[in-house]
């Protein structure tokens, strides 16, 4: 496996997306959205990078599968249990390929009416982009190429790798 972002890349630029969100956030009612399980280690680094009060939420939401390709259903098995109507809220992502999954996290979460709705994720792999979402924080902008570990999986493996590798999927 080639090592594509190293542990201590990541957590730099974790660093400063969650400077500038604690900037942007700054006395508001901050929620964030995490979506598991992809997400849950940005989720959490990023948590603690924000240097604000906040509530923490979580989706579960899939169109992968154990497969290397989305398979375009986006399934929700479990959906943010607190109050989000009049708060600031950020949906966090572990990567953005096909757009399907972040458009329709962000559909269920406008139904909440939220004060303000924004998403960030880790990774974003535009040239896959099949639905127009838009990133208002981005980790960084990635080929088209299967990556793991970092929060993000094959069929459930690689997830404890403290970088994220690019897996040959041939």
């Amino acid at each position: 496996m080639e090592a594509l972002l190293s542990a201590e890349t990541i957590a730099a630029r974790v660093r400063e997306l969650g400077a500038q969100i604690a900037r942007d956030y700054a006395g508001k009612d901050l929620v964030l959205v995490t979506v598991l399980k992809g997400a849950f280690v940005f989720g959490a680094d990023l948590s603690r990078a924000i240097d604000l009060p906040l509530t923490v939420e979580f989706f579960s939401a899939s169109s992968y599968g154990d497969g290397v390709a989305s398979t375009g259903d986006v399934r929700v098995t479990l959906e943010p249990e607190g109050t989000l109507a009049g708060r600031d809220v950020l949906l966090v992502e572990d990567i953005v390929d096909t757009g399907r999954t972040a458009a329709r996290l962000l559909e269920l979460l406008r139904g909440h009416e939220p004060a303000s709705l924004k998403l960030c994720a880790l990774l974003d792999k535009p040239s896959r982009r099949e639905v127009e979402v838009t990133l208002d924080y981005k980790g960084f902008e990635i080929a088209d190429e299967f990556v793991v570990g970092y929060g993000l999986d094959l069929a459930g493996v690689w997830r404890n790798l403290p970088y994220v590798g690019v897996i040959n999927t041939d």
